[in-house]
């Protein structure tokens, strides 16, 4: 069986190891694809054990699992990668991942950053997620999105929400 992460590789040869822990992925590359592989196989663990600690807190591993059960992986795709190699220590790698939800075939299209911890091991930090229908155009997809300029101080997740309710702002008005 051919990984699911699309390379020519099997799943022994490819993702598996890192997936196992007797291999960590040496690229942003590799933890990306490793990442979907996860999902493929329903690998929750992994998935929570490649996020950064500061993303951890927020990780639901049911919500994950049935997510990742509810939906049947087709394909991924890597657009592109920039840094990321064995040699940097922060890596972004845009990519498509098909697959079918709901009787929907969709793309989650995504621009994901990465980070090498102290130990040297890449972890998944966050991404600019956006699902379309499967059908449209992938390259089309890739199109570089127009540069916002900030007006406003940046509101961090974890910040106090401006409007006042006392609760976080990822958990309020950021949701």
């Amino acid at each position: 069986m051919n990984c699911p992460c699309g390379t020519s590789k099997s799943l022994k040869e490819c993702c598996e190891p890192f997936i196992k822990g007797s291999l960590l992925p040496e690229t942003a590359e590799q933890l990306m694809r490793s990442r979907y592989t996860a999902y493929v196989i329903k690998a929750i663990d992994y998935l929570k054990t490649t996020l950064t600690p500061e993303s951890r807190e927020d990780f639901d591993p049911q919500a994950t699992r049935q997510w990742a059960e509810e939906s049947e992986w087709k394909k991924l795709t890597i657009l592109s990668t920039h840094k990321g190699t064995v040699a940097d220590t922060h890596g972004t790698v845009e990519f498509c991942a098909f697959f079918k939800h709901d009787g929907n075939d969709l793309q989650l299209h995504e621009v994901s950053q990465f980070r090498k911890d102290k130990e040297g091991r890449w972890l998944y930090v966050d991404g600019e997620a956006h699902t379309h229908p499967a059908d449209e155009d992938v390259e089309h997809a890739h199109k570089k999105p127009e540069t916002f300029i900030r007006t406003q101080a940046k509101v961090g997740r974890n910040d106090p929400c401006a409007c006042g309710s006392g609760k976080k702002f990822k958990k309020c008005c950021g949701s």
